[in-house]
């Protein structure tokens, strides 16, 4: 599914996107490049967009903007910064974009937006969990998924993984639901996700904190033990490994990473919604972006060129920075939301693809 740090506090959110099960992906910050001659309508493979449906998220994240105090900063470096790092540098395009009539959408984007490139860079992939709860304890659901404890006294921290595993957390830490050890552990990872119940009930859980204690990646464990090449290294090659190995094998693989997520119930979001990212906006599917926010604004539409990590075929669309995460990091590092269930895991997991990334601009009003 971040997989992106503390929390969804909106203060500094951060998701653990798949890319942070794996391995971290270094990059320093560097001033992003002033704009390209050129247009939106210039972009490969602009012609082809579906302009109504790149547009709507847009839209989400203008009503996030509208909330925010006009001055407040959303990140991003250099040109990006002084252009679009302020919630009142979107005011006039957002308010131009709400009043358009149907099938105005591609020669607004054309008029309103001046494309600045990142470069070339790194995408990975993340995912919203489904998963099989249960609100008791069963065989096949033995492991709770908890609610933030009280926090500990000054200067102290709370248990790692393995002693709350062990029960350190018993009675302190409320019980949202129980679902299988290595279905929890991942969505540890997501950051959020949907639980079913018998009765078909649908739990919506958002990352509530942690426990404070260091991330480590248990693809890098595996690859260090010789366990998984690093060249096939995804999250389907981790959780095939769990699968094989013996009970107590993997269970003692999962506590090797300290870190523990807790979680909080939200009553509010429809099925068909994402959860709500670093932006406050609900992620939309294919078109969320998770960036490294000193570089690229929060809010920014972001032109990428790259491919689908299972059959290859290209990939050209906008999609909008809404997310952040704790392993993206650098100008033309991205994480795309490719949505919930299998379905989206099947991508998110193995995506690590070259990506060119354009960050599209406001320009001002005529």
């Amino acid at each position: 599914m971040r997989r992106r740090r503390p929390a969804w506090r909106r203060l500094c959110h951060v998701w653990w996107h798949v890319s942070a099960l794996l391995l971290a992906v270094p990059a320093a910050a560097q001033e992003v490049a002033a704009p390209a001659p050129g247009s939106v309508a210039d972009l490969p493979g602009w012609a082809e967009e579906d302009a109504a449906a790149a547009l709507a998220p847009f839209l989400g994240t203008c009503r996030a903007l509208a909330a925010r105090d006009p001055a407040a900063p959303l990140g991003g470096a250099g040109t990006l910064a002084g252009r679009a790092g302020r919630a009142a540098d979107w005011a006039l395009t957002c308010a131009e974009a709400a009043a358009l009539p149907p099938g105005a959408e591609r020669a607004f984007l054309e008029r309103r937006f001046a494309p600045v490139p990142l470069g070339t860079g790194l995408l990975t992939g993340y995912y919203e969990p489904v998963l099989s709860g249960r609100l008791a304890p069963d065989a096949a659901h033995p492991v709770p998924l908890r609610g933030s404890p009280p926090p500990p006294p000054e200067g102290a921290r709370l248990p790692d993984r393995a002693a709350i595993e062990a029960g350190a957390l018993d009675g302190l830490a409320p019980t949202l639901a129980y679902v299988d050890p290595v279905e929890a552990f991942f969505l540890q990872i997501q950051g959020s996700g949907r639980v079913v119940l018998p009765d078909g009930g649908l739990l919506r859980l958002l990352y509530a904190g942690k426990n404070g204690h260091p991330y480590r990646a248990i693809g890098r464990v595996l690859i260090e033990r010789g366990e998984i090449p690093r060249e096939a290294m995804s999250m389907q090659a981790i959780r095939a490994w769990l699968a094989a190995a013996p009970p107590d094998r993997a269970a003692a693989l999962l506590r090797e990473n300290p870190s523990y997520v807790f979680f909080r119930r939200d009553e509010a979001l429809r099925p068909d919604e994402g959860p709500p990212g670093t932006l406050g906006v609900p992620l939309a599917p294919g078109r969320s972006l998770a960036v490294d926010p000193a570089q690229v604004p929060l809010g920014a539409p972001v032109w990428i060129v790259t491919r689908d990590p299972l059959d290859g075929r290209p990939i050209r669309q906008l999609v909008h920075a809404q997310d952040t995460g704790g392993a993206i990091r650098g100008p033309a590092r991205g994480d795309l939301f490719w949505g919930w269930g299998e379905a989206a895991a099947e991508r998110a997991g193995p995506m690590r693809e070259p990506v060119e990334m354009t960050v599209l601009l406001p320009l001002p009003a005529p």
